[in-house]
């Protein structure tokens, strides 16, 4: 598969374990846009990869029935076993299902969930979408197309970002948003929810106060289900790595790991 990957490197030498970041659902690796520099900047060999039918990778054509549970985690590992070492593997919302669904099977030095998917599925997303956007969800379910979830800056807006976007921002995001699978949508409701009993590698899992789309209740119960406990970032919303003051989450990241000695 060919796959787009974004790649930061340290000026000076690299630090042993490089990072690989999975964006979520509608995104790409352009969403790690702050991201990738900050973390090279602070010595680490920073990866992004655009999974299946995303951004600049193949496969658009086919992007409706790609399985999240099987083909996005087969481009988590594909990226991964080219790489030095082993990664830390870091998702975003779906890309945080797909990390979930890899470390079921393969070894990493360390996961970080951010405003994850949570191990319990989508269904309570599933649900608050009915609720409060009735005509994008029946369309979205009706024509098998995720898309029309956030089909409008404005559904975008209140799904991933704070009230305080800039228009300009907001227009910038947008223009890169794209459709996205609809058999995810499926795995992730029920047929392939996450397997936290399989999963041994110490995770970090961080949500947003302000977070629409998986709330700090979804983000506390996954923490537990993973034995530990959610740490909750005040004033923000979904979209973590591209909220002002997403410096925050990534120097919280970068303690973890520090603490952790890699």
């Amino acid at each position: 598969m060919q796959l787009e990957i974004i790649s930061h490197k340290p000026e000076g030498g690299a630090r042993p374990t490089p990072l690989l970041f999975v964006h979520g659902a509608w995104h790409g690796a352009w969403c790690w846009e702050n991201f990738l520099p900050y973390f090279a900047q602070h010595g680490y060999t920073a990866h992004a990869l655009s999974l299946r039918g995303h951004g600049q990778s193949e496969g658009r054509a086919g992007l409706r029935w790609h399985s999240a549970a099987q083909g996005y985690v087969a481009d988590v590992a594909q990226v991964a076993q080219s790489l030095s070492a082993p990664p830390v593997v870091i998702g975003h919302s779906m890309g945080g299902y797909v990390v979930q669904k890899y470390l079921e099977a393969h070894p990493a030095p360390a996961g970080v969930l951010l405003a994850s998917i949570p191990a319990s599925g989508i269904t309570g997303f599933a649900f608050r979408a009915l609720i409060q956007h009735p005509g994008p969800f029946l369309k979205a379910q009706i024509l098998l197309d995720p898309w029309h979830l956030i089909a409008t800056p404005e559904l975008a807006r209140a799904a991933f970002f704070s009230p305080i976007i800039s228009p300009a921002d907001l227009r910038r995001h947008f223009a890169r948003l794209q459709s996205e699978s609809f058999r995810m949508e499926l795995e992730a409701m029920l047929f392939a929810l996450p397997r936290p009993s399989k999963v041994k590698t110490p995770l970090l899992v961080l949500g947003a106060q302000n977070d629409t789309v998986f709330p700090v209740a979804e983000m506390q119960a996954t923490a537990r289900a993973y034995g530990t406990a959610a740490e909750i970032f005040p004033n923000m919303a979904h979209d973590m790595m591209l909220e002002p003051g997403w410096e925050q989450v990534a120097d919280r990241i970068l303690s973890w790991l520090k603490e952790r000695g890699i």
